[in-house]
């Protein structure tokens, strides 16, 4: 049974929300499901459970499969390390330092990588859905594309393209993108979607008519605007999205150009008693009684950044006014004596001194370190934890004798000796509701009521498929994936 590829208008469209959505709506169906991207660009990422590392929506999709994720899903992950650069990943290992220019030549090479993992899903799953990239129009990225045309004319498969109102100019979205495709590539595309509409479906009507008849694709449906809708991101568009639920504990991120794995903060958004804000260049930091230094997929350049801003001199100031600070994987390592990267794993070769406020040292090494882990927090009551680790970093010094965490029988991070300052390698140290409430009460918030992060999203999910199964179009949806209507 062929696949069936969604497709969007614009970066942040609403390719992912869709693919989670019907991969939910068909699993209900019965139907054996997989997710599958075959290149995706993000600095949010997810690790296997055999240690690869993969786009974090295809982990979202994959539970919205009630499956466990696999490197196949998404066998080709760019992740930024410069506004020209990027590391690549090829079936979740890290294989080489690419800028623009050589990714896009390298291209054809790769293509047989992605149909490789296709065509293992198709051969195991009743149906597998594709999600592209960005916009299948970029015409100057045509040549070579594996991401969006290119996959579907290798893989021959049928295609949604999903255009998102919010933005405004929804017409010119769809029409516009099926204007500068080829003719070929114009013909696979069998039904257009229209996602985050707030009002009266029937106001659209005239213009979805005046789409299907100059184009002569179907409209399949128009899906809601879905408020509170808490799904991982991959984009840092989230991160344009409103921060702050509520007064209680104030906590501030400082924006850093190459910050990862920014899902972190999601059980902090999703806290009634937490006000998120995040610094943006050319402001101090404001106030808080926490401030995190998240991750970052180039360590040296960030710290570099942050102290242009004079958010060193911030933070400094912050603790010598008692505030709490914590350091997430990058933000261990910059709040160290020391990073040195001798094989220019992030960029040139060379070393940076650190913000020194934990007695430690890190050396960049060509082997990244992935893997899930569980444990307990360093702190009273022990809270459980759990999370995983993506960080090529080794970091040694006495700091660590006093660790943050002990995951898998093994000390993890550091704790300041006036337990002002922890920092730790574990991502997703927020989503267990005990260790957000353990790292709460840390911070200083009075008896922080728990939130249950895992259950938010499977609610999420459900709230994809419930509208998907409401607002499409199923027997117009059906044929293009050899489903019963």
């Amino acid at each position: 049974m062929p696949g069936l590829m969604v497709q969007g208008t614009t970066s942040d469209a609403g390719k992912s929300t869709l693919v989670t959505g019907l991969c939910r709506a068909l699993v209900r169906r019965g139907l054996r499901v997989a997710p599958f991207k075959p290149q995706n660009m993000a600095l949010n990422s997810a690790v296997t459970a055999d240690g690869g590392e993969i786009g974090r929506a295809q982990a979202v999709q994959a539970r919205a499969c009630g499956l466990e994720p696999r490197v196949d899903m998404n066998p080709i992950l760019l992740k930024p390390t410069s506004v020209t650069g990027s590391q690549v990943i090829v079936h979740g290992r890290a294989v080489a330092d690419m800028d623009a220019r050589a990714y896009h030549a390298a291209k054809p090479r790769f293509l047989p990588v992605a149909l490789e993992s296709y065509r293992r899903l198709e051969a195991e799953f009743d149906l597998v859905l594709v999600e592209g990239a960005g916009s299948p129009a970029e015409i100057n990225l045509r040549d070579n594309d594996l991401a969006n045309m290119g996959f579907a004319r290798a893989a021959d498969l049928p295609v949604i393209l999903v255009g998102d109102i919010e933005r405004g100019g929804v017409f010119a979205q769809l029409h516009g993108t099926l204007a500068l495709l080829e003719a070929d590539d114009r013909a696979r595309v069998r039904g257009l979607v229209v996602n985050r509409f707030r009002g009266d479906p029937a106001l659209l009507e005239p213009g979805l008519r005046w789409l299907e008849a100059r184009d002569g694709v179907p409209v399949l449906g128009v899906l809601p605007f879905l408020p509170d809708l808490h799904l991982e991101a991959e984009d840092s568009l989230a991160l344009e999205r409103p921060q702050g639920r509520g007064a209680g504990l104030s906590v501030v991120v400082p924006r850093l150009p190459r910050l990862a794995n920014h899902t972190d903060l999601d059980p902090l958004r999703l806290h009634p008693r937490v006000d998120l804000t995040l610094a943006e260049p050319g402001r101090p930091l404001p106030p808080a009684d926490l401030v995190i230094l998240p991750g970052s997929k180039n360590v040296r350049a960030d710290l570099a950044f942050l102290r242009t801003q004079g958010w060193d001199r911030d933070l400094a100031r912050h603790l010598r006014h008692g505030g709490r600070v914590l350091g997430i994987c990058g933000g261990l390592q910059m709040l160290g004596r020391r990073i040195d990267d001798p094989l220019g794993v992030e960029g040139p070769p060379g070393s940076a001194e650190g913000l020194g406020w934990l007695d430690l040292e890190t050396t960049l090494a060509r082997d990244k370190t992935l893997r899930r882990v569980a444990g307990h927090l360093c702190l009273p009551g022990e809270a459980p934890l759990r999370g995983y680790e993506i960080h090529a970093g080794v970091s040694r010094g006495v700091a660590l004798a006093q660790p943050a965490a002990i995951l898998d029988g093994r000390p993890d991070g550091a704790r300041s000796p006036d337990g002002q300052i922890l920092a730790t390698y574990c991502h997703g140290l927020f989503d267990h509701p005990q260790a957000l409430a353990a790292l709460l009460a840390w911070a200083g918030l009075d008896a922080p009521e728990p939130v249950d992060v895992e259950a938010l999203r499977e609610t999420a999910i459900e709230r994809l498929a419930d509208a998907v199964e409401r607002h499409l179009d199923w027997e117009r949806l059906a044929p293009l994936a050899r489903l019963q209507a």
